[in-house]
């Protein structure tokens, strides 16, 4: 099940001397789907009611939450995530959310997140289901386990670093696979796995 589209999601950017807010895309993930066998299509975040519309046009077999930005920091992405994870869950559709992403599923479920330290450019291992060392680019965890996901790795601190929804083929984790030069083999083949799989 490769070589199909997968709807990526963008963060907001403001550009400085412009009155411009931008969409914008890491080069590094669309390159990083594309080496797991994905062709990413990145989804605007002013849509708004037309997402549906779009999402029927391009027929996206999976979607990307990718990371960037704090949740509440731009509204419009906030809203065009919530409209896409309600439209994959009417659909049974695999979901993989990176860093931001993943905290966005545990908010959309209705778990809470809180601020950590020593979690922003740096390296730690994986204890749990996943394993193996990444890297850390994020000052917000789940406070909890949010209601319908099992926790699949963790930090040596205890902070929660991958999750796994119950029921829908749904996957989260803290960590940017896109980021690593070269990319890891592992996480190439977690993100196939992760995009192809079933719901439960």
């Amino acid at each position: 099940m490769t070589g199909l589209l997968v709807a990526v999601t963008q963060r907001v950017d403001g550009v400085p001397g412009r009155d411009e807010r931008r969409d914008a895309l890491d080069q590094r993930l669309a390159a990083f789907l594309g080496e797991a066998g994905w062709y990413a299509v990145p989804v605007p975040n002013l849509l708004g009611e037309l997402l549906g519309a779009w999402l029927n046009r391009v027929r996206p077999a999976g979607v990307v939450l990718s990371g960037g930005n704090d949740l509440g920091a731009c509204p419009e992405r906030d809203a065009t995530e919530r409209r896409l994870l309600v439209w994959a869950g009417a659909m049974s559709l695999p979901v993989v959310g990176i860093c931001r992403g993943m905290q966005m599923l545990a908010v959309h479920a209705g778990g809470s997140l809180r601020k950590v330290s020593g979690h922003v450019a740096t390296r730690h291992g994986l204890l749990g289901d996943v394993r193996g060392e990444v890297n850390s680019f994020h000052q917000f965890v789940l406070a909890d386990v949010p209601p319908g996901y099992l926790v699949t790795a963790r930090a040596p601190d205890g902070v929660i670093e991958a999750i796994r929804h119950e029921r829908l083929p749904w996957v989260g984790c803290m960590w940017h696979p896109e980021r690593e030069a070269p990319f890891v083999a592992a996480d190439l083949t977690r993100m196939g796995a992760w995009l192809a799989s079933p719901p439960r």
